[in-house]
């Protein structure tokens, strides 16, 4: 696990006036809540914290969120953007214990596709189905993502969720059984358009000379 370190400030001024003030000024309000402290108010950068926002691991990581000089450990939990521009509404960071489990979504990564048996042949697609998955570990043994090892993928086959290898300290949040076992990665021959059998498809020459009229 790798934390990573954003640094705000508190804020006094509540209410969608002053957020808007806030978002003018270049600052995204935001929040953080839960553990033994009360919700407190904060302001973040919102060039740097955007910059941040393009990265996996502002969603799925421990944060170290520095607020006037004093670090809490938070997840992210709710982002809100603009609806067209770059820009960061709002922010909801948790409070986490290192003692306490938590529930994260964290990607998936394929690896070792190009060297397997699927993806050194032509004409067979490697798609990915499943592009993240809920897990629950103590906040130290989070993984900022799981690697899905597809070094022996042979042709049509289907990864399901149950063979993704979790790393140490690290259980997936639903129940893997016969009726819930997702695919997560499927190697399918590519389609190949059929063609038009001789004469199929031409137009006949009663129409092109327009005799048909």
């Amino acid at each position: 696990m790798s934390n990573h370190k954003i640094t705000a400030a508190s804020r006094k001024d509540e209410g969608k006036g002053a957020s808007r003030r806030l978002r003018h000024s270049g600052k995204v309000p935001a929040i953080i809540y839960g553990g033994d402290a009360a919700p407190q108010s904060i302001q973040l950068d919102q060039e740097k914290t955007w910059v941040a926002s393009q990265h996996e691991w502002f969603y799925s990581s421990i944060i170290d969120l520095e607020v006037d000089g004093k670090v809490e450990t938070v997840l992210l939990r709710d982002m809100q953007r603009h609806p067209y521009r770059q820009l960061i509404m709002h922010l909801d960071f948790q409070r986490v214990n290192a003692k306490e489990a938590i529930r994260v979504s964290v990607p998936l990564h394929l690896v070792n596709a190009e060297t397997s048996p699927a993806g050194k042949t032509a004409g067979v697609v490697l798609t990915q189905e499943l592009n993240e998955v809920e897990v629950i570990c103590l906040p130290g043994d989070l993984p900022e993502s799981i690697s899905v090892d597809l070094a022996n993928m042979e042709i049509g086959a289907t990864v399901h969720l149950s063979e993704v290898v979790l790393p140490k300290g690290v259980e997936l949040a639903a129940k893997i059984d016969e009726e819930h076992n997702p695919a997560v990665a499927v190697a399918r021959h590519a389609r190949v358009e059929a063609e038009p059998e001789e004469g199929e498809g031409e137009v006949p020459a009663a129409k092109q000379d327009g005799e048909d009229k």
